[in-house]
């Protein structure tokens, strides 16, 4: 792994007593400004890193669910044209194999938490072919017809160019084997700073990641907090299958985390999450997670800015995120 560290929020302001003191005195844009500020030198490092390596041709950005991958890319590639270079952001979402062709899970679904799950073969094919200047068509993948769509897009990487590629399982060696590691950087990206509620008492990082999931789908897909809740514990199964014993060979480490993210994250779920019947298996979860927000005042989106990670999960991101 590369020198570069996630250089993780000091304790001190990782406490819901300074959150809630930054939001009561009127200081919440200053709290939203610093933890952007924390993101732009962490990606500043990461870019500078890669410029320094001369040979890289692509940056691979993983990450279990909700890390904010998708947005890390977008910011990433900000920074590097900052940094003279031409990046590309591509999704791995849109290799997925056709919905019939894709491995089943232990239950009995479609397993899209397996590294199977993707056209690896075609996968392979492009990268190469961009990496040597060939034009490319690229596909997309329709998630309502669960079949691979090409659009006419096409793609020719120039001298210089640098793919930036995200996707649960973007460090999975399987997916760019017969690409040197000299042309390869690997950027592991993650909430790594737990909120302490008292010193003694931490909110765990998957509780965020899995807040801003039942965000995202309430937003975008229609799912209820309790059906993200029963979805949880095979998505948890996945990560640590197939994308946390790949952690280590990153080359850098991405602190994903917000302090202000939970007191934003209450307006978009709370009132959600007080409808999961107390019957349901999965009431025991949304009364936590109900209990962790009740520890923070709440935070209007009106001044999170709209390349912050966290609109990727809230909306109204300037990004292209889904």
């Amino acid at each position: 792994m590369s020198n570069i560290k996630s250089p993780i929020i000091p304790e001190s302001q990782r406490r819901v007593a300074y959150i809630n003191e930054m939001i009561e005195s009127g200081r919440a844009e200053e709290l939203v400004r610093d933890g952007e500020a924390y993101h732009e030198r962490q990606l500043a490092s990461i870019a500078q890193e890669i410029t320094a390596r001369g040979e890289v041709r692509v940056v691979l950005i993983a990450g279990p669910s909700s890390s904010g991958k998708t947005s890390t890319s977008h910011k990433l590639c900000l920074e590097l044209l900052n940094h003279g270079k031409q990046p590309v952001a591509l999704s791995l979402d849109n290799w997925f194999l056709e919905a019939e062709d894709v491995p089943a899970s232990k239950n009995g679904g479609a397993d899209y938490e397996s590294v199977y799950a993707l056209d690896l073969k075609l996968l392979d094919e492009n990268l190469n072919g961009l990496i040597e200047g060939r034009e490319v068509a690229l596909p997309t993948f329709n998630f309502l017809s669960g079949k691979r769509e090409y659009n006419g897009e096409t793609l020719r990487l120039n001298d210089g160019d640098i793919l930036v590629i995200e996707g649960i399982h973007a460090l999975n060696p399987l997916l760019t084997e017969h690409i040197p590691a000299s042309r390869k950087y690997k950027v592991y990206a993650a909430p790594m700073s737990p909120v302490s509620l008292d010193g003694e008492h931490w909110i765990p990082t998957y509780v965020h990641r899995l807040l801003r999931r039942m965000s995202r789908d309430l937003r975008t897909r229609g799912k209820s907090p309790q059906m993200t809740i029963a979805q949880w514990p095979s998505v948890r199964e996945g990560e640590s299958k197939w994308i946390e014993p790949f952690q280590e060979q990153a080359d850098a480490l991405f602190d994903t985390s917000m302090l202000y993210e939970l007191p934003a994250i209450r307006y978009a779920v709370e009132a959600a999450l007080q409808t999961v019947p107390a019957v349901a298996e999965e009431y025991k979860t949304a009364e936590q997670l109900l209990r962790y927000l009740s520890f923070f005042e709440g935070l209007e989106a009106a001044c999170i800015p709209r390349t912050s990670i966290l609109r990727e999960f809230i909306g109204g991101s300037q990004f292209n995120v889904g």
